[in-house]
């Protein structure tokens, strides 16, 4: 997955403003006069993910990109920031800037919204706490409800400094074992290489101890609190698609019944053969395809 110009993140928004602590990296391509679709990365991913995607359809929709706080180019700017994102398991605070991004960005129109991985929890609590409206929301591959996380989250929470001091190399090694456990696919060299450069390139990017808050955050992840409103979601006649990998490891397909009946309404699950949790690269054109048929769908009567 070579990187393109096109989908370079050159936008910064500052949050908060009057004393910023996390700065966002974003772009946008495609018409600005379009129908906005906005893509959500989840952990341990960057917007990279989805660029291919995103470059794809420009040529029909705005399309917005970026970086979740404390992942790719978006950075933690203050020790009280990076102490809050490593201790926010429940996500709020994410929710909580991803809504004040999409403000931002000041959309004339509901956007599309498609959310891999955590985002799927983060998007819904834009929704649920912080009034976003949208046209449709894909949830894909997500983490939404609980029962949360996997042991290697906790071993790493447990064992903080020990993981830090890993030689880089040696840590090089164990993010790209965890990189390709998520896929089902055998990884092109340029796509691990891709996902694993935010942290271990050692560039001013996240880095070792950024992955490492990443992963200590992802074990004490928290949905209680906002489960029992998905059905709210449902009720408002929000179109959700669910898409999920059949050979899902880290969260398998058979738990993408549990937010399509919480959500309710008018919510759809699609499973795709032979895609692991990185469907993205697993199964492009498959995803692609259910994601552009969707947004068909939801365009066509609306």
């Amino acid at each position: 997955m070579a990187s393109n110009p096109a989908t370079s993140l050159l936008q910064t928004f500052t949050y908060p403003f009057d004393v910023p602590q996390y700065s966002i990296k974003w772009t946008r391509l495609g018409p600005q006069d379009a129908q906005p679709i906005i893509f959500v990365h989840g952990t341990p991913w960057s917007s990279r993910l989805w660029a291919p995607y995103a470059l794809a359809l420009s040529n029909k929709y705005c399309v917005y990109l970026f970086d979740n706080p404390g992942y790719g180019l978006s950075k933690l700017l203050t020790p009280a920031a990076t102490a809050e994102f490593a201790s926010n398991g429940p996500l709020t605070k994410q929710a909580e800037i991803t809504a004040a991004l999409f403000r931002h960005w000041g959309l004339s129109r509901a956007p599309h919204v498609v959310a891999h991985d955590n985002a799927g929890l983060v998007t819904l609590r834009t929704i649920l706490q912080h009034g976003c409206i949208y046209k449709s929301l894909t949830l894909v591959d997500v983490v939404a409800v609980g029962p949360w996380g996997l042991p290697f989250f906790k071993l790493v929470a447990e064992n903080e400094d020990v993981f830090n001091a890993i030689p880089p190399q040696m840590f090089n090694g164990i993010v790209r074992s965890y990189i390709r456990d998520a896929a089902h696919i055998t990884l092109r060299k340029e796509d691990e290489d891709m996902l694993a450069e935010p942290w271990v390139s050692g560039d001013g990017r996240p880095g070792q101890e950024g992955l490492v808050h990443v992963l200590k955050q992802a074990s004490t992840r928290v949905s209680g609190d906002v489960e029992g409103q998905y059905h709210n979601v449902g009720e408002s006649g929000l179109r959700v698609k669910i898409i999920w990998g059949k050979e899902d490891k880290w969260v398998p397909y058979e738990r993408a019944e549990k937010p399509k009946n919480l959500i309710g309404g008018r919510s759809e699950v699609v499973l795709v053969e032979a895609a692991g949790h990185l469907i993205q690269l697993d199964q492009p054109e498959k995803l692609m395809a259910e994601i552009v048929v969707f947004l068909a769908d939801v365009d066509a009567v609306s």
